[in-house]
């Protein structure tokens, strides 16, 4: 039997009897990724996160000198402990800053080792940090002793709880790079986490100014 249909221009086959049929319509299954969306989106973000600690300053800045007949900061803060911590955040991002390099580069292996510098800076900050509060708390002055610890704990513990987060999100993605390496996809996201990282940086060094370094003068 003869072949009496006869090929569309959209893929479809129209009879001869000439029957009308609607035309096939086709999907290209790729993934739809604006160009700078996730970008922007993070940008939005982080901007929302500024409010955040721009709140949390703020609260420090009426509160910070509301002792309750308690110690003070320059009885508190130990600065040398502090200055070494600041020092941990600060090479972290430097490291960061050479995983990036190393990506622009095309090489997995050297992402990956700085990278992982990168997260045992984080975990050195996050223990000292520890430490301090746990010291803190041992001598009577955790947050809830007066106005100025409460909002002493609230700042410093949120801006640590961003670290904790950002080491979690980094290990994530150390797996991601293993397995899937250097595609598109990774290194969007590890742009991402590069601005996440460097903000929480920032973030820090008015933390260390506005709260340690003036938390001590009389």
């Amino acid at each position: 039997m003869a072949d009496t249909t006869i090929p569309l221009a959209g893929g479809a086959a129209a009879p001869e009897d000439g029957s009308r049929q609607e035309p096939l319509q086709f999907y290209i299954k790729v993934e739809h990724h604006p160009a700078q969306g996730t970008l922007l989106g993070f940008w939005f973000y982080l901007m929302s996160d500024c409010l955040i600690f721009a709140c949390l300053f703020a609260a420090y800045g009426v509160l910070g000198r509301e002792y309750a007949g308690g110690p003070t900061g320059a009885e508190l803060f130990d600065l040398p402990l502090v200055a070494l911590n600041t020092t941990f955040l600060l090479l972290s991002s430097i490291t960061y800053g050479f995983a990036m390099l190393e990506m622009q580069k095309k090489n997995l292996r050297g992402t990956q080792i700085w990278l992982a510098i990168t997260g045992l800076f984080g975990v050195a900050f996050l223990s000292v940090e520890l430490y301090e509060f746990a010291h803190l708390i041992s001598e009577g002055a955790g947050p809830q002793r007066s106005a100025f610890l409460t909002s002493f704990f609230a700042l410093v513990s949120t801006h640590g709880l961003h670290v904790t987060f950002g080491i979690i999100w980094l290990i994530t993605l150390m797996f991601q790079l293993g397995k899937h390496g250097l595609i598109t996809a990774n290194r969007r996201r590890l742009l991402c986490l590069s601005m996440f990282w460097h903000f929480l940086d920032v973030v820090w060094i008015g933390v260390f100014t506005f709260v340690y370094l003036m938390g001590v003068l009389p």
